[in-house]
């Protein structure tokens, strides 16, 4: 009798040892032989706003054909002369957004590895362009390629045309000029970020910029007739960012209001989550290129974001105030840095429109770095750019992620 319980208790062990092990298997980042988590000399206490990451600009491009950059130099103004002919409310607000006087060729001289590669230099927040397309095709024959092909020219770099012949929103930068795209559908950007989250399961938080294209800009001849950005598109952000990623494995507006009665009351009370809380997790947060309210659709149906999936860009004193795209550091680091002390999330850049690469400057950088900006973009996180130059943005002290110290 003793022997059969002896055999049956080491029967016991020998499977619960292995199903232990099963376990252990099934569940990677988990186990005594689990890798550290990312900035793991961070406290898992720290709240989101207090971590500072590198991000990058328009993260999907591929770069524009250089013979595409010449035809737009030919037929368009420098930057300096294309804003002298709007008004002056209009000129000063984009001045401030694009304060280098360069030719269109510059502002399109930077071009991106794949997402995966970015994650893997330690980029954590990107940035995807999105444009309706609900039947497909409306980009899939740029005007740019039409022009050159008419002049002989049939080697123009190439672009995915048969994902843009699909239904659904596009990320690309430009219809007609700029459509090259490492992945050209939203769904596709999304699921190649979902499947580095799973293979890195304890990453920091990865920030996703979302801009909507709500505005066509017809510069060539026979552009295309972009579809209207609606409150339509709107839900499919949500519900493909829903359906590739997961509600489980998102930060969105409502788990930060929680019990206060605004999403900016929550934000000023300092209602972000750990780190801890937010390890392998996505926040998403919506732009657009015509102002803090271009989005304001968004909201419709959805009064301070309750049930949306995304936070917005906005000023403070909105009630759904909780993200700020400001990306002038030298211009506004004053207004930056006390929004990031009040508690709000601030997007800013350390280059624009690619000025500072070519010459080199890193000036714009350290300002935006020092003003504890959570996301802090650029278009150059790696070397050899378009210029020649050894300008290269990396994150202070060369880590996925930094604490950062908010004060008034």
């Amino acid at each position: 009798m003793r022997t059969m319980r002896a055999r049956f208790s080491l029967t016991l062990a020998a499977t619960a040892g292995l199903a232990l092990l099963a376990t252990g298997m099934a569940s990677p980042g988990r186990g005594q032989n689990a890798p550290p988590p990312e900035a793991s000399e961070i406290p898992e206490s720290t709240p989101l706003n207090h971590l500072q990451v590198l991000g990058t600009h328009n993260s999907y491009a591929l770069g524009v054909d250089p013979r595409v950059a010449a035809m737009l130099d030919a037929r368009l103004p420098p930057a300096s002369k294309m804003l002298a002919l709007l008004p002056p409310d209009q000129r000063r607000e984009i001045a401030i957004a694009h304060p280098n006087d360069v030719r269109f060729s510059e502002a399109l001289n930077y071009r991106h590895p794949s997402l995966t590669r970015q994650l893997e230099l330690g980029v954590r927040a990107v940035e995807l362009d999105v444009h309706s397309d609900p039947r497909g095709g409306a980009y899939a024959d740029p005007a740019a390629y039409r022009l050159l092909r008419s002049q002989g020219i049939d080697d123009l770099l190439p672009f995915d045309r048969a994902a843009l012949a699909t239904p659904g929103l596009k990320v690309l930068h430009l219809p007609d000029v700029d459509v090259r795209s490492s992945c050209p559908t939203f769904r596709q950007c999304l699921a190649e970020l979902k499947r580095w989250s799973d293979a890195h399961p304890r990453h920091i938080p990865i920030f996703v910029l979302v801009e909507a294209k709500v505005q066509s800009l017809p510069i060539l001849p026979g552009a295309s007739s972009s579809p209207p950005f609606t409150r339509t598109d709107y839900d499919e952000i949500d519900r493909v960012i829903a359906e590739v990623i997961g509600r489980d494995r998102l930060v969105t507006p409502d788990d930060v209001r929680g019990a206060h009665a605004t999403l900016e009351e929550a934000v000023l009370a300092g209602n972000w989550p750990t780190l801890g809380q937010a390890r392998g997790k996505f926040l998403f947060q919506l732009i657009t290129a015509t102002g803090h309210d271009g989005a304001a659709a968004y909201l419709e149906g959805h009064p301070g974001l309750k049930g949306r999936l995304a936070f917005l860009d906005s000023q403070p004193g909105q009630p759904h105030a909780a993200f700020i795209l400001d990306d002038n550091a030298l211009a506004r680091g004053a207004e930056i840095r006390s929004a990031v002390a009040k508690g709000y999330m601030v997007r800013t850049r350390t280059d624009i429109d690619t000025y500072e690469a070519k010459v080199n400057d890193r000036t714009r950088a350290d300002a935006a770095f020092a003003t504890n900006a959570q996301i802090v973009s650029t278009d150059f996180e790696q070397s050899g750019n378009g210029y020649g130059t050894p300008y290269v943005v990396q994150l202070p002290g060369s880590a996925v992620a930094r604490q950062v110290t908010s004060t008034h």
